[in-house]
């Protein structure tokens, strides 16, 4: 049974910084690629960035220049590091990881707050 733990979500100031954390367990392998994905209340849940195992990187043009994703393989953990944070950005934040055989997996989510 896969399981994606998220961690590193929390309240900070609009300018501040965050990193997000999120490891799979339970896997015998690597995924094809992982992700992070946000959303707001009343809203849909969006792309914010995404990692394939090959490193081909995409990012929303929202977070584009303020957001890093990065993973490491070996660990199958991905982090996202988001600087520069605006009030716009606050959300739940859910990790996730597409295996090679095409599964979605889904973390729990970690909420992310960012105050003006």
């Amino acid at each position: 049974q896969v399981q994606l733990v998220e961690s590193g979500g929390g309240s900070v100031q609009a300018g501040e910084s965050l990193r997000l954390s999120c490891a799979a367990s339970g896997s015998r392998g690597s995924f094809k690629a992982m992700g992070w994905y946000r959303q707001a209340p009343g809203e849909q849940r969006d792309l914010v960035a995404l990692i394939t195992y090959g490193s081909t990187i995409n990012y929303a043009d929202s977070v584009k220049g303020r957001f890093t994703i990065s993973r490491d393989n070996a660990k199958n953990t991905v982090y996202l590091q988001m600087n520069s944070l605006k009030p716009e950005d606050t959300a739940v934040y859910y990790c996730n990881a597409l295996a090679w055989s095409g599964t979605n997996y889904w973390g729990q989510g970690t909420q992310v707050t960012v105050s003006s």
